[in-house]
Formats: C-alpha cells, structure tokens, sequence
C-alpha cells in the first residue's frame, strides 16, 4: 500500500531550516513506518539564496551540499525558480508552510504576510518565527481555526521545549496568572562572563567569537529578543494581545561590573528577566535586570540554559528547564509540530 503524501513548502533556510531538513532525510522512513506519511519538501523559498520548487520533492541532499558550498543554490540546479515569496507559496500546491524567515521585532513582516497567504490557499502552518505570534496571534488564530487549518507554533520560545504543548495538553482546566523566565542565551552568557570578570565589551565580544551574538547584538542585549517571547507567551498563554513594543522592556547594556559584584556581595546574581502578569483586569509584560538571590533555582541557569516558570490557579507553579540547547533542539520543534499535524489533522 502506498503511503500518503504531505508536501510542505519552506520559507526560510538558515541553521534552523538546514538542521530541520537533515533530520526530515533521517526520519523520512520512520515517518513512513510509523504514520503512513510520505514527507515531502516541494518548495524552498529564501531571501539571499534563491529559491527551489519541484512538485515531486526538492531533494534536499543536493540543496543542502549547494548551500554549505556555494552559499546559494546552484545555478545549475534544474529545480531553481524565480517569483516573490508569495507566489512560490501559491505554486507550490503544499500542504504546509513552515516558517523559518528572518524575525522582523517592529512588526512581524513578512512573515505575517506569507501565513496569511498559506492559510488563503488552505495550507497548515508551522512557524518557528516568533514574530507573527507576538504580533498578530489571535488574529492569525482566528484565519486558521476558519478554515480549520492548524497553526502551530512550538518552537517560537525555548527551542523544541514543550512550553506551549505543557499548558494546553497536559494542563486541562488550569488558567495562567502568571509567567517568568530567563529567556535569552546570549545576555545570560554575557552577564556570566561578567561574573568571572570580563568587562561588558570583553563578554559581548567572546559571545561573538562562539556564535551566541550576533554581528548586531542589539536584539538581544536591548532585550528585544526576549520581549518578543514575552509578548508571544502573553498572547497564546494568557489570552492577552500584546505586542514586543508594548512589554516594558530594559536590556542590559546598562549593566556595569560594579552590579554584578555588588549583586555578589548581596548573595546572589542579575539575570535577564522575562515576565508576564494580571493587573487590574489587564495583562502586561516586563523584560529587565534584576536580582536573584542564590537560593532561587533562577541563579542556577547558567551559559545558554533557559528557564520558564508557569504559575497556575489549579497546579501553582511549574518550572520547566532547557539546558544548553544547540540547533537540533529548534529542528525538534519543527518537527515536533509536524508530527503534531500528522496525528491530530490527517
């Protein structure tokens, strides 16, 4: 018997979508075996890279060896097409659009516009771009449960952690008050190496050399990445419909080694903060430095750990931790949510 078929078109091919394609060849079989599902890639669309469409399946062995040395795909490749972005989701006939473009933190674009596009053509969507859930989730949600289309989101805050899966799958009934987290790897980092006594621009300089920062690092230390979880978690989680301009936020490229030691004297640390609340009928968000004390299981993140603490009405709080996490992490949460739509949609 013939397995069925499930064609997904891909915006975006940095690590994430490279590491995401590598475990798809691995699990492709397994997938096969397992749900009776023929995983395939029909489209590839990317800002710098060219683009790729081929209705039977992109062979991604030959796209991935072009990108890693070419940077690009191939001019010779047969399969490269030419189109905008949202015309290559509109020819690609698929039956998902994964997500992986570039977060744009002022207002969710593209990528708000390419799930809009995927759901106008009747395709589920997976986006492991924050953006479009900071900015536009409940919106975007409505489209999707219109045309009972799935949208899945997973790996927008820690990785491939189960942040979102935990809440709605496992804790029925429960309402969030609130959430707190240390959510962003570099400034962790960075204040960590502050611990050991380099000075802001040392440790923002080594977490350069080892691929944590950015060339422009005013995502992270600004706090901007963090407040775009922030908002993201507000939206899904507590209903809210907020915005990363809208969280208080305050990076840390005020914080000097002076605070760090004083923080050390106190018994404790300052860590990047991320938080979500009630207060009076509204939910708000907060990004900032703060203190913790070394009692607090917040001191024990370290390097790129991150953390989330859940408090509910029914379960109280709940900590859940991603230790050290690299790119495969973020390739499960892909995954992850198409497994998801294989079970619960197909």
């Amino acid at each position: 018997m013939e397995n069925r078929k499930l064609s997904i078109c891909m915006i975006g091919f940095g690590n994430a979508g490279k590491e995401f394609c590598r475990l798809l060849i691995k699990k492709r079989e397994e997938i096969k075996d397992t749900y009776d599902f023929d995983v395939i890639v029909t489209a590839i669309s990317t800002k710098s890279k060219g683009a790729l469409y081929d209705p039977t399946g992109v062979d991604l062995s030959r796209a991935l060896h072009e990108v890693e040395s070419e940077g690009r795909f191939s001019e010779n490749n047969p399969k490269r097409t030419d189109g905008s972005t949202l015309e290559i989701i509109k020819k690609s006939g698929a039956d998902v659009l994964i997500e992986l473009s570039t977060l744009s933190i002022k207002d969710g674009q593209p990528a708000i516009s390419h799930i809009e596009e995927a759901f106008r053509n009747n395709m589920h969507v997976i986006t492991a771009n924050k953006g479009p859930i900071a900015w536009d989730y409940k919106r975007l949600k409505r489209m999707a449960n219109e045309k009972n289309l799935a949208f899945l989101h997973e790996t927008t805050v820690m990785d491939g952690t189960p942040v979102f899966n935990l809440v709605e799958k496992t804790l029925p009934g429960c309402r969030v008050l609130r959430f707190k987290g240390i959510l962003n790897s570099t400034t962790n980092f960075i204040m960590e190496e502050m611990e050991a006594g380099s000075d802001f621009e040392t440790a923002l300089k080594e977490a350069q050399r080892r691929g944590f920062a950015e060339a422009n690092p005013s995502m992270d230390i600004d706090g901007w990445d963090a407040a775009a979880k922030t908002a993201a978690l507000i939206n899904v989680l507590m209903d809210g419909e907020v915005n990363p301009m809208t969280i208080d936020t305050t990076g840390i490229s005020g914080i000097t080694v002076k605070d760090i030691e004083e923080a050390k004297k106190k018994g404790g640390k300052i860590k990047l903060l991320c938080e979500g609340y009630r207060e009076n009928g509204r939910v708000k968000g907060r990004v900032y430095p703060a203190f913790v004390d070394n009692r607090d299981i917040f001191s024990k993140v370290d390097s790129t750990t991150s953390i989330l603490s859940i408090t509910t009405d029914l379960m109280g709080e709940i900590c859940i931790v991603e230790r050290n996490p690299e790119i495969q992490q973020t390739a499960y949460g892909i995954y992850s949510d198409l497994l998801t739509l294989i079970k619960e949609w197909f």
